[in-house]
């Protein structure tokens, strides 16, 4: 349970949060960069063409066989990262000419998922270089833990709960520190930790941009990374539960 003194910190600490993310927000907007992966400026994340192909093998598989091809996947997968659409099935079956180059499985640096399965499943990405990056701070969390008698390397907290990475202190010596640019944005984004050493990728600068773009205006009860999907192809891979409370989204540890 939350001690009284530590809401009244953490109080202060999301004023100065939800300050610093409008202030981002409106510098950002201002130079033009709104959600890189739509822009066509950089092949690397331009994925409407894959996504679009398989969208319509997808549709026809689902109409052809009454189920969905999709990898299985266990209860404790995040809702972000479940369902890979299996993309093998779809070629052997003649639902694709080929497997897109930007997939894993051809080589590319992407799964490809499935989204709202239930009501209108929707094609979107997951992006393994973010994957990547974050597998490797965990690494540098849990060699840091090892060695400090459990302690993290922690800075600053962002969230009850939830500090940002000191990655000075996490990366060994030697070794560079890892920084982490947005598939949505292009933002440099922090990494955040919850106390029992799980990293996670910090998404709250992105979610502001996209609730700012929405027609839509987020619920107390929604998780508002669902915010990201509606204009972007990629899933927010990494991430824990975020809240909109005072008109700024706010990350929730799983470990509280």
């Amino acid at each position: 349970m939350i001690k009284n003194t530590y809401n009244t910190q953490w109080s202060g600490r999301k004023q100065r949060i939800s300050g610093l993310l409008v202030f981002l927000l409106f510098t950002f907007v201002g130079s033009g960069c709104m959600y890189q992966s739509q822009s066509g400026a950089d092949p690397k994340v331009a994925y409407r063409e894959s996504v679009n192909r398989i969208q319509l093998a997808v549709e026809a598989f689902q109409k052809d066989q009454g189920i969905l091809p999709i990898l299985n996947a266990d209860e404790a997968t995040p809702k972000f990262e479940k369902f890979r659409v299996d993309l093998a099935k779809l070629k052997q079956q003649g639902f694709i000419d080929e497997i897109p180059a930007t997939a894993f499985e051809n080589g590319g640096s992407a799964y490809f998922l499935i989204q709202n399965e239930e009501v209108e499943p929707t094609i979107k990405v997951m992006d393994l270089q973010t994957v990547q990056k974050v597998n490797d701070v965990q690494r540098m969390v849990n060699q840091y833990k090892s060695v400090h008698n459990g302690k993290l390397p922690i800075g600053d907290e962002l969230y009850p709960g939830l500090h940002v990475v000191d990655m000075k202190e996490a990366a060994v010596a030697g070794a560079p520190e890892v920084t982490l640019n947005s598939v949505y944005s292009g933002q440099e984004l922090p990494f955040i930790v919850d106390e029992a050493g799980n990293v996670y990728v910090d998404y709250a600068f992105d979610i502001m941009q996209a609730v700012e773009k929405s027609e839509k205006s987020p619920t107390e009860t929604m998780d508002v990374r669902d915010f990201l999907l509606e204009h972007s192809y990629f899933v927010p891979v990494k991430s824990v539960t975020y809240a909109w409370e005072s008109n700024t989204p706010v990350a929730k540890s799983n470990s509280l």
